[in-house]
């Protein structure tokens, strides 16, 4: 049997040290996070761009889908944000992740409610923070990830000064799509790992068939760095959308609800967000990862994880793999 880091996150400890990264604006919802949570993983839903009591609605439904440890992933940039959270909180979610900025008030909150908060860090300062705090948990996020970026530095460049700084579980993310980038996040000490881009291409996310049709056919030179209104950089796939944005030709918004805190108004990026996902690519922006090319076929959840586990068991057996 594969002897696979127990990954803690406050009480809980998933089957497998896999967490599948909560994509925001509908890319992760109930199903592919229930499908996370039911193979031994730990599915977390991305609330950000979703109405309150949507959130409410999509954690009740991957709870009726699954007994598994379901989280939810909310940035700390949305107007909305402590309500988010006691919504989520409320509905007894497992674990709550939150980056893109840093918010004390949170720790609070879970210990009221017994909810383990996951800080999602970029650097030793903002881990050391979170620990201090009362985290239960780090997310390493390195430049590799999909979606807003809070470093330019690469995932193993970063993990081994974070992991050494604190004693918190540390989970590696940021271009892990496969068994070799799990072992080697393994291998610098993680506790486990997030991964967000290989779970687009999975039968459980609900995403446009146009969507995961761009993944399945990008190559290296398609995955490109863009400003975003949140005023952070974020990673993302070439279509005319982003093209225009690169071209420095933005489209102002002709409405704008606040949904941010802070928001440069230069495009709507939750309004290309959803284009995107609803399959209207050259008009939106597609997020990923920068190994998206890696990702050759669409899976169940059940057989990524099949496939992944396989990999590591191969690995693992044979070091000099790595």
């Amino acid at each position: 049997m594969l002897q696979l880091p127990k990954l803690k996150i406050g009480d809980l400890t998933p089957l497998f040290p896999i967490v599948q990264g909560g994509m925001a604006v509908r890319v992760s919802t109930a199903p592919l996070a229930a499908a996370v949570a039911e193979a031994g993983g730990v599915g977390v839903i991305g609330a950000t761009g979703m109405e309150i009591e949507e959130l409410r609605m999509e954690i009740r439904e991957a709870k009726r889908l699954s007994k598994g440890i379901v989280g939810v992933n909310i940035m700390f940039a949305i107007r909305e944000f402590a309500e988010m959270v006691k919504v989520a909180m409320e509905e007894k979610v497992d674990a709550i992740f939150t980056g893109a900025g840093f918010s004390r008030d949170i720790f609070k909150w879970g210990r009221e409610f017994g909810v383990p908060i996951v800080s999602i860090v970029s650097s030793v300062r903002v881990a050391l923070l979170a620990e201090k705090f009362g985290a239960a948990a780090i997310v390493v996020e390195g430049t590799e990830a999909g979606g807003h970026l809070g470093t330019d530095k690469p995932l193993f460049e970063i993990l081994p000064g974070i992991r050494e700084a604190v004693k918190l579980p540390v989970i590696a993310a940021g271009g892990i799509v496969n068994g070799k980038g799990i072992a080697n996040a393994f291998k610098l000490g993680a506790d486990g790992v997030q991964m967000g881009t290989r779970f687009v291409l999975s039968k459980e996310c609900t995403v446009a068939d146009s969507f995961k049709d761009m993944y399945l056919k990008a190559k290296p030179e398609d995955v490109t760095l863009i400003s975003s209104p949140v005023g952070m950089p974020g990673r993302a796939l070439r279509s005319e959308f982003v093209d225009r944005l690169l071209a420095g030709n933005p489209e102002p918004p002709e409405y704008c609800d606040s949904c941010l805190k802070n928001c440069s108004q230069q495009y709507c990026i939750l309004n290309a967000l959803e284009k995107a996902r609803l399959g209207n690519i050259d008009e939106g922006v597609v997020f990923s990862g920068k190994n998206v090319y890696m990702i050759k076929e669409i899976l169940s959840v059940k057989e990524i994880f099949n496939n992944l586990i396989a990999e590591l068991n191969c690995i693992m057996s044979n070091p000099k793999a790595v």
